[in-house]
């Protein structure tokens, strides 16, 4: 069949089939844990800096003026409130632009993955691999914003702890999500699309900055669903010393997110790179 050919049905079949995976993706991720040190400290500079910031601009600038919020009945200093939310939220832009921009260097640009597939390694394990990278880099930024947040004493709540597991599943879900747009790029100025028209309004819909309860009934149900909402209603009571409600409920939705999102990310790098 030639590349022109329209892809037949059997082909999608096959092109969504099980993933193979094995533990060969292991030397893929060190691959890039090794030449991410290298740079390792401007990198973290720069995925830390912009949510410090904005958590110090919004949380005592604007928390000043706004004082308290009110969740569930209780009243929340807003710095506490925006803490919470805006940890998941780098968790969220940390995965996505590693499993943006760096994977598609590496897939496209300098052909790494090509040379990497001339060993005995399959498709489907340098994606695997890429994903947990993503989620790695995500949770690693996760763990040192949220150790500024304990110094500037935010929080206290000995629950935290039940974090890092959350926030990793966080990255799993969005580097998974980002990746699908990286198997469909054709350049860096389609991930455009992602962050416009899916990140950006994700961040103002999930709860991040303001209580979900003010947004009119129609935003509101789209919002429950989104991959970040039950990100920010799990680990959002961790940082109040409560247990989530309907914690079962919410982990369901970023472990189906996770699953899917990376099942359609192999299935178009299959694609891609068949083609």
């Amino acid at each position: 069949m030639s590349e022109s050919s329209p892809v037949r049905p059997q082909n999608w079949r096959d092109l969504f089939r099980a993933p193979q995976l094995s533990w060969r993706w292991l030397p893929v991720f060190r691959r890039n844990l090794l030449v991410w040190r290298k740079l390792a400290v401007p990198s973290l500079v720069g995925n830390i800096a912009e949510p410090l910031i904005t958590l110090v601009a919004f949380g005592y600038g604007l928390g000043a003026l706004v004082g308290q919020v009110q969740l569930g009945g209780n009243a929340v200093p807003y710095i506490l409130f925006l803490a919470s939310g805006s940890i998941c939220m780098s968790a969220m832009n940390a995965a996505s632009f590693e499993a943006l921009y760096s994977a598609f260097s590496r897939m496209h640009v300098q052909r790494t993955w090509d040379g990497i597939m001339n060993a005995p390694v399959r498709l489907d394990d340098v994606v695997l691999a890429e994903m947990l990278w993503a989620a790695f880099k995500s949770l690693f930024t996760s763990a040192v914003i949220l150790a500024v947040m304990l110094a500037l004493g935010i929080s206290h709540s000995p629950l935290l702890l039940l974090a890092l597991p959350l926030l990793a599943l966080v990255g799993i879900v969005f580097a998974s999500i980002a990746l699908i747009f990286n198997a469909l790029a054709k350049g860096y100025d389609f991930f455009t699309y992602y962050f416009s028209l899916f990140l950006t309004p994700t961040m103002f819909l999930s709860g991040v900055f303001f209580p979900r309860e003010q947004l009119p009934g129609v935003m509101r149900v789209v919002s429950d669903w989104l991959p970040l909402t039950a990100a920010v209603e799990l680990i959002r009571p961790l940082f109040l010393g409560q247990w989530p409600a309907q914690a079962g409920l919410h982990l369901a939705v970023l472990v189906a997110y996770a699953v899917g999102a990376f099942w359609v990310a192999l299935a178009l790098t299959r694609r891609r790179f068949r083609n």
